[in-house]
């Protein structure tokens, strides 16, 4: 399994790379946004989901870790392959993009070519049932505030592919802000706005 490549632009397509690692080129198909800034003979690093099928092996790269997380999370719901998932990692920052899932923004997503409104439907359903389902896990039984609240929405930022380290500091920043309401929606959301403004 590849998970990230760090090497030399050889060459940039309309949807992919050739990244020379210690002489060997390897293709990845990446978002406009990152095709845009890469340029032929400089280095640059990134994360990679390595897909392979009976048929095909294809790499696939992102700016951060956190880009690569949320377009693994995309490929769990029914009826997203890799292209979608890649063209909606790469419409916006990640942040917008878990804060319209746990808001119902379904315009958003249907304004990523190929993502019609079922589709979208879709991946608001599955992947909201995912976070709460991870916030559950990791707060069974627990009250709103102190540690525990702090665990759920920590499971629920790791669920959407944030670092520990990440998830932990945006945690308390949601639950020291008294404007944010007690249910794990809420929490989560506030967590997330921290996160892109840093």
């Amino acid at each position: 399994m590849i998970a990230s490549l760090d090497g030399t632009v050889s060459a940039v397509f309309a949807d992919s790379l050739i990244l020379e690692v210690g002489g060997v080129g390897y293709r990845v198909f990446c978002a406009p946004a990152l095709l845009s800034t890469a340029k032929v003979g400089e280095r640059t690093k990134v994360f990679t989901h390595h897909l392979v099928r009976e048929d095909l092996q294809a790499l696939y790269g992102f700016r951060t870790p956190e880009e690569l997380g949320f377009f693994g999370l995309l490929l769990t719901v029914t009826g997203v392959g890799p292209k979608v998932a890649l063209g909606i990692v790469g419409s916006r920052p990640v942040g917008d993009l878990q804060i319209a899932i746990l808001s119902d923004d379904i315009a958003l997503l249907t304004a990523v070519p190929g993502v019609g409104k079922k589709l979208a439907a879709r991946v608001v359903l599955e992947l909201k049932e995912k976070v709460a389902a991870a916030g559950v896990a990791a707060g069974a039984g627990a009250g709103f505030g102190g540690a525990a609240g702090e665990s759920e929405v920590v499971a629920a930022l790791l669920a959407l592919g944030y670092s520990a380290g990440e998830a932990r500091q945006a945690s308390r920043d949601a639950l020291t802000d008294l404007t944010v309401g007690p249910r794990l929606e809420e929490r989560v959301k506030a967590a997330l706005r921290t996160l892109l403004k840093g």
